[in-house]
């Protein structure tokens, strides 16, 4: 989907003038702010109810932006640009001194990517600078990945919607730190480690390596309203009935195919390729969580590193403070 001329005026104008413009990218629905305009960015903090520790990343036009951004940029920096950029991977580079604390949340490091989605591409082309933009929801919540999720969770606090269709991935960007001696994954993605590595030519450390702090990286996030869990798939019946007898009613998730026929289940087919199942999970999930039932179950994922996103976004939109 490509944005109209007229569309695109507004837009720009709207983020010239320190307001917020939820778009589109390849990964979710960004809610985005002129990265160099403090007081544009905070509103993004104020849309949220983001903490304001929390870093945003940057939006970048060009990889000749980086040189804007960031300083001591390292030789595996612009070797990973020319191999993922555009695309759904954000690095963590030292920030450049221009760069308000308000974007990095007070850090000395900045995350930047430039996504690869067309609308996002030409209005990052149009505006001509770096665009602030975390996803266009409500802090710790399901990210956006339709216009109309946008509309239903921020609504008036965005100046401006722009409708780019589904967003192609699903999932938030995989996000890689390069600020440390040994890159380090902090977020997984569509880009895995793997990839990264074979770049790279050396191995990709865990997040547990790193003191980075980073968007999306809380022990709860992605979260419905609604209570989550993750259930084996072969205590996923057992589970459910549990729940029946209690009285409750019950969303699934699941791979498996529905073999409860009751009332008070509702039971979503989900895709086995870990990218099918990626590109709904989002939409599946707020689609639960609208049905206002007592639960969601989800059944769980495999385990191998296809679907390390997928489960990486699960465990965090089930996870339960200790008591």
């Amino acid at each position: 989907m490509i944005i109209s001329p007229h569309q695109l005026d507004r837009a720009v104008a709207a983020l010239r003038d320190g307001q917020l413009v939820a778009f589109p990218t390849e990964t979710v629905y960004g809610l985005g702010a002129d990265a160099a305009n403090e007081t544009a960015v905070r509103r993004i903090f104020a849309a949220k109810g983001r903490p304001a520790d929390h870093p945003l990343i940057v939006h970048l036009p060009d990889i000749a932006a980086l040189d804007d951004w960031a300083r001591n940029i390292p030789p595996a920096a612009w070797q990973l640009a020319e191999r993922f950029w555009p695309g759904p991977l954000t690095m963590i580079l030292p920030k450049a001194a221009h760069v308000p604390d308000v974007v990095t949340g007070g850090q000395q490091s900045i995350g930047l990517r430039i996504p690869d989605h067309p609308v996002a591409r030409a209005l990052l082309h149009a505006f001509d600078g770096g665009i602030a933009a975390p996803s266009a929801n409500r802090f710790g919540r399901i990210s956006p990945t339709l216009a109309e999720h946008v509309q239903s969770e921020l609504g008036d606090a965005v100046a401006l919607i722009v409708d780019g269709g589904p967003c192609r991935v699903g999932l938030e960007s995989s996000i890689v730190d390069l600020t440390g001696e040994q890159p380090a994954l902090l977020r997984p993605g569509h880009i895995s480690a793997s990839q990264l590595a074979e770049v790279l030519g050396i191995a990709v450390a865990q997040p547990q390596r790193s003191t980075t702090r980073a968007p999306g990286t809380l022990a709860s996030h992605y979260a419905p309203l609604t209570r989550t869990s993750i259930v084996e798939s072969d205590a996923l019946l057992p589970a459910i009935d549990a729940l029946l007898r209690q009285e409750l009613r019950v969303a699934v998730l699941a791979r498996q195919p529905a073999a409860i026929d009751d009332p008070r289940i509702f039971w979503q087919p989900a895709a086995d390729d870990p990218e099918a199942y990626a590109h709904d999970l989002y939409a599946h999930l707020r689609q639960l969580d609208a049905l206002q039932y007592d639960r969601i179950l989800v059944e769980a994922v495999p385990e191998d590193e296809t679907w390390l996103a997928v489960r990486d976004r699960l465990r965090r939109a089930a996870y339960t403070a200790p008591e």
